[in-house]
């Protein structure tokens, strides 16, 4: 049983935590202030080698190795909510929880250290920076602090579920995500002799319609896939046809297969179409992250184990969002969890007015803290 003691000063912690955000790759201030945290606690810091904020610290010894995974980087939103403890960096907010993340992983921490003598190998606590752009994740991996990880477990919050759910579900959890930059160039003309250019909004137009067309006419009814474009541009002035137009987007699938089928019948309409209006395209994709995909076993192992515990567990729905923890699965086998930070129809992920409510605290708390004696266990049978 978590105290209320205990709770109330993480409360504070993360309270602190979201008046002071900071952007992707930029997280100087937070990654110290969580160092001062975990060192206060007695638990080793591993050297960075090279990780330039976050870091990675450890708790026991020996096999087996776990990893516990929490991300610290916030999104460059103007904050909405009017809570007291709003973030006090202009147009920077914990628009994604990873406030609620960092501080359950403090306490986690505390708790496991004060443990360490029932702890059967090692649990390795990893405070990831840069998830917002998908580079965070493998930033820790290519720094060799996590290569002796047997297997790896995170949550994100949810806003939108219940304060204090937790969901678990096996294969594919969160979406891979591609981004995709696409410029076609045609020929500009005077706007009154459209027959002397190769009109690229024309073009534009017909490709994105036509795009529409790898969802519903290639994936399968049970799958499940998303295809957006969100950006278009082009020209600059009423009367005049422009040289080229450009739009941008993204497509997120739940597998492998379906992530290249999607990607390569986007090739093929958007070039096909190019040549129909004869225009030329110049595809550009920007490196996303892999679906995160939970282990079955560890999943199914978990899940019980979690709801023995927790009765407000569930198998929840697969989100379409992205997760760069999926890079941690390329690894080594991996669960990541959805935990209810608020109620349903409350505001989403990266929403301006996104409140998590503070009692989502020592859920997730022990969640890491069961989690992490539950799987130790079930690698050491």
């Amino acid at each position: 049983m978590i105290s209320k003691e205990f709770i109330k000063a993480l409360t504070e912690i993360r309270h602190h935590i979201h008046q002071n955000p900071e952007l992707s790759e930029l997280e100087f201030n937070t990654t110290a202030f969580l160092k001062e945290k975990i060192e206060a606690e007695g638990i080793e810091i591993l050297p960075s080698n090279g990780l330039k904020t976050g870091f990675v610290a450890k708790i026991g010894s020996g096999k087996p190795v776990i990893a516990l995974r929490a991300d610290i980087d916030a999104l460059p939103i103007l904050e909405k909510t009017g809570l007291s403890y709003a973030s006090q960096n202009d147009g920077i907010m914990h628009a994604c929880g990873h406030d609620l993340h960092m501080t359950s992983l403090l306490g986690a921490a505390k708790l496991l250290k004060l443990r360490e003598n029932e702890i059967k190998g090692t649990i390795k606590l990893i405070f990831q920076p840069a998830e917002e752009i998908g580079t965070g994740a493998r930033d820790v991996i290519a720094a060799g602090l996590v290569d002796d990880v047997q297997a790896f477990f995170g949550f994100h919050n949810i806003p939108t579920l219940p304060a204090g759910t937790i969901g678990l579900r096996d294969k594919g959890v969160m979406a891979a995500v591609e981004q995709f930059d696409v410029k076609i160039i045609g020929q500009g003309s005077h706007a009154a002799y459209p027959q002397e250019g190769r009109d690229p909004i024309v073009a534009t137009a017909a490709i994105i319609q036509n795009l529409q067309q790898v969802v519903a006419r290639n994936v399968p009814p049970l799958e499940a896939a998303v295809l957006s474009v969100t950006h278009i541009e082009s020209g600059n002035t009423w009367n005049v046809l422009p040289d080229s137009a450009r739009f941008e987007g993204t497509i997120r699938t739940f597998d492998e297969k379906m992530r290249q089928m999607t990607k390569d019948r986007f090739i093929e309409i958007v070039n096909a179409t190019a040549i129909a209006y004869g225009v030329k395209a110049e595809i550009k994709w920007i490196m996303g992250s892999s679906a995160t995909y939970n282990d079955p076993k560890l999943t199914a192992y978990l899940f019980e184990q979690t709801k023995a515990w927790h009765n407000a567990t569930l198998v929840p729905e697969p989100s379409s969002a992205g997760e760069d923890f999926a890079s941690y699965g390329d690894l080594a086998p991996s669960v990541f969890a959805f935990i209810g930070s608020n109620a349903v129809g409350a505001s989403g992920l990266h929403f301006a007015d996104m409140i998590v409510k503070d009692e989502t605290i020592s859920v997730a708390v022990e969640y890491y803290v069961e989690t992490a004696f539950s799987m130790l266990t079930y690698l050491n049978e």
